[in-house]
């Protein structure tokens, strides 16, 4: 039996399935809001009978938090861990949204029908094209065609507190051969992509301290020391005139890009002043000698989040503050190590401070670079699925942001992750009117389908 019957059946059943995302996407489940626990543990509930519905067995799993949703099919060749997340985020404000955002629709948009509601692209409808896909697998063959482990989390949108203790607690059975994630989306919105390099984050907030108490600029000004003055010579000093972050030892660990890598990404054509002016800018900043995306997927950068000091509220006053505070984020790559990092970027705003002057510093999460060894033959096989399916050559990309589930299965069940999506760049998760694009669902559903094939 090929896999075209399977293929045939995701595109017959769509409808249905449209149906029993739209179901899902009713369940209101906010992870951050403790006054939607009852609906968390439903959602997770919602699940385990879904997957019960196609013969896998499933449990729901308590944690302190949230529950997680746990499924195995079994079966020779490789095993999978698939991951996604059921719970969303909060929705406010409510009187941006153009419908009730757990009231979702399958509506007309400018470039085709789009399934609206919260929880659509983030995370509930790139999940249910896993298990649609699984769902038609099993219609049309009895069976899955490799050892699966389902794997859903309640608490993504909230800082995943219990995933970590709940992958160490449960190692031998959830370590599989490879992990899928589907929470990610196109190249701009139209280029399947696999994401094989996820920065890591480190943040720090530094607070300069001098004199103790406010002061009178007229009566002080010039014979005492300023901290607002003194911290904003310490962050002008992390960059220089290139662009450089100047912390020693910030580059150790940094890998070069690979050739190969180098020549998939200009071929994407990126445009990177049509990004820039999407935002209002013109002019590109940065490290000079980098492209955007290299800036973006394969370099470590500092940035100023925020800087707080003094009088700020309508109207003057003339302080010397007694102090003033900046965060600071850095995004790592590689085998850049966050630890070594943060005493780094502490040792250094401790050696630019003048007399009189103190700094505390309040750390705020460290996690690890994650790249995914692309020379496992999955990858490649993978990236030629997804390229039939799509119509145009898949690429190995990166991503700006961090997803520290990726690095958790690398360092605590020792696996390799593909990260796969479909989300568009409009699709507005985390904001009013999420969507996600019926194409993305439908097509995903059939890329799944396609990878399934591929890694059996």
């Amino acid at each position: 039996m090929s896999l075209d019957t399977v293929l045939a059946r995701l595109d017959t059943d769509l409808p249905e399935a449209q149906n029993r995302l739209l179901d899902f996407l009713r369940i209101p489940s906010i992870s951050t809001d403790p006054a939607y626990k009852e609906d968390c543990v439903r959602a997770a509930q919602w699940l385990v009978e879904d997957l019960g519905s196609m013969g896998i067995e499933a449990s729901l799993r308590k944690t302190p938090g949230h529950p997680m949703v746990v499924g195995h099919v079994p079966g020779d060749g490789p095993h999978i861990l698939f991951y996604g997340h059921y719970d969303v985020q909060p929705v406010d404000p409510l009187d941006l949204w153009n419908r009730d955002p757990f009231d979702p629709a399958v509506e007309e948009g400018p470039s085709g029908p789009l399934i609206r509601g919260r929880g659509a692209a983030d995370d509930k409808g790139q999940l249910m094209t896993f298990v649609e896909a699984c769902r038609a697998w099993t219609a049309e063959r009895g069976t899955l065609p490799c050892r699966i482990t389902f794997l859903f989390e309640g608490e993504e949108e909230s800082g995943s507190p219990s995933l970590v203790p709940f992958l160490k607690e449960n190692a031998e059975e959830l370590s599989a051969d490879l992990a899928l994630i589907c929470d990610t989306g196109l190249f701009e919105s139209k280029t399947p992509a696999i994401i094989t390099m996820l920065r890591g984050l480190l943040g720090e907030e530094v607070v300069i301290k001098g004199p103790d108490k406010d002061l009178h600029s007229g009566m002080y000004g010039g014979p005492a020391i300023n901290p607002i003055r003194v911290l904003t010579r310490v962050l002008a000093g992390l960059h220089d005139d290139n662009g450089h972050v100047t912390v020693p030892g910030f580059y150790d660990g940094v890998p070069d890009l690979s050739e190969d890598l180098r020549l998939q990404w200009e071929g994407l054509n990126f445009d990177a002043m049509g990004f820039l002016g999407g935002v209002g800018l013109s002019h590109p900043a940065g490290e000079v000698g980098r492209t955007a995306l290299e800036m973006i997927w394969s370099q470590p950068t500092c940035e100023i989040n925020g800087i707080a000091g003094g009088y700020a509220g309508a109207g003057f006053k003339t302080v010397l503050p007694s102090e003033a505070r900046a965060k600071v984020s850095f995004r790592l790559v590689g085998d850049q190590d966050p630890h070594a990092i943060r005493e780094a970027f502490r040792s250094y705003v401790r050696a630019s401070l003048p007399p009189d002057c103190t700094a505390e510093f309040h750390p705020h999460g460290a996690s690890q670079a994650s790249e995914m060894a692309t020379t496992h033959p999955a990858f490649e096989a993978t990236r030629k699925a997804l390229s039939e399916e799509w119509g145009r050559e898949a690429a190995f990309a990166g991503c700006g942001g961090s997803i520290p589930i990726a690095g958790h299965f690398k360092s605590l069940l020792g696996m390799d992750s593909m990260l796969i999506g479909f989300g568009k760049d409009d699709d507005q998760i985390h904001s009013p009117n999420e969507k996600y694009d019926v194409e993305s669902f439908h097509k995903g559903m059939r890329s799944w389908a396609r990878i399934l094939d591929v890694l059996t």
